[in-house]
């Protein structure tokens, strides 16, 4: 038996004898119907969203976001404004059907449905077409959706007082009066640790200022026991004397204005 004879070669048909290009193939033949994902379609999708993001970095440069005086618990009158991308949510829960008892609606219903479909889109709607007028699902939904955002956006911001929104969160300004942190009525407000509220040099933090306030020693006693506002009563834990001090300091603190 010469050597070799007799012998069988078995390949395994799942491994292809030729050597496949690495490259997309060449849709030149089916124009307009489909592309290759890479580097086609992706490089047209990062072209847009480049467009996208530095519109957004412009806009943000020429309009930075406007800074509002800080926090006060006891102005129960504020109204705070969402940021533009929820003045649709905003404004809808201001109908009757959607606020009161019927919140849940305006909350988690309507948005949930809302989202819901939109969640559903791709699965409802899962045509090989790319125009328009032949997915009507998509696009149906696509308007309903923007013209109800675009609707409740646009009330939202007709129907605002923007100058009184404006007065009310405007940064006052700093009020220019020398403390004198060697004052017996200093050393007391100090030691009953309100500064944490109104602040080191009662400029006011989480409460208001204590300057100008325009009450008198009793009124500022008769407070320091009973409470206002977010404070709450029996606050000054110290002997009457001090509060007389403490008292008529807060009382005389005047600004120069």
């Amino acid at each position: 038996m010469h050597r070799g004879k007799g012998m069988k070669f078995v390949g395994d048909s799942r491994i292809s004898a030729e050597r496949k290009s690495n490259l997309p193939k060449d849709y030149s033949e089916y124009p307009g119907k489909t592309e290759a994902f890479w580097p086609d379609f992706l490089l047209k999708e990062w072209l847009v969203g480049a467009v996208f993001l530095i519109g957004f970095l412009c806009l943000t440069a020429a309009h930075p976001s406007p800074l509002e005086r800080i926090a006060d618990p006891t102005d129960t009158g504020y109204q705070p404004m969402p940021d533009w991308y929820f003045m649709f949510l905003y404004q809808l829960l201001k109908y009757t059907y959607t606020s009161g008892p019927y919140n849940i609606l305006g909350t988690l219903v309507i948005p949930g449905l809302a989202f819901g479909a939109l969640f559903l889109a791709p699965f409802i709607d899962r045509g090989p077409e790319r125009r328009a007028s032949k997915r009507p699902f998509a696009t149906g939904f696509m308007l309903i959706a923007f013209a109800g955002i675009f609707y409740l956006t646009w009330e939202a911001t007709a129907h605002h007082d923007w100058e009184a929104a404006k007065a009310q969160g405007a940064i006052p300004d700093k009020v220019d009066v020398e403390i004198d942190k060697e004052a017996e009525g200093y050393k007391v407000y100090a030691d009953q640790s309100c500064i944490n509220c109104h602040g080191e040099n009662l400029e006011g933090l989480a409460a208001p200022t204590l300057i100008d306030t325009g009450l008198s020693a009793d009124e500022i006693k008769k407070i320091a026991h009973e409470g206002i506002g977010s404070m709450p009563a029996d606050q000054y834990n110290g002997s009457d004397e001090d509060l007389d001090k403490l008292a008529d300091f807060i009382a005389n603190l005047k600004s120069d204005e």
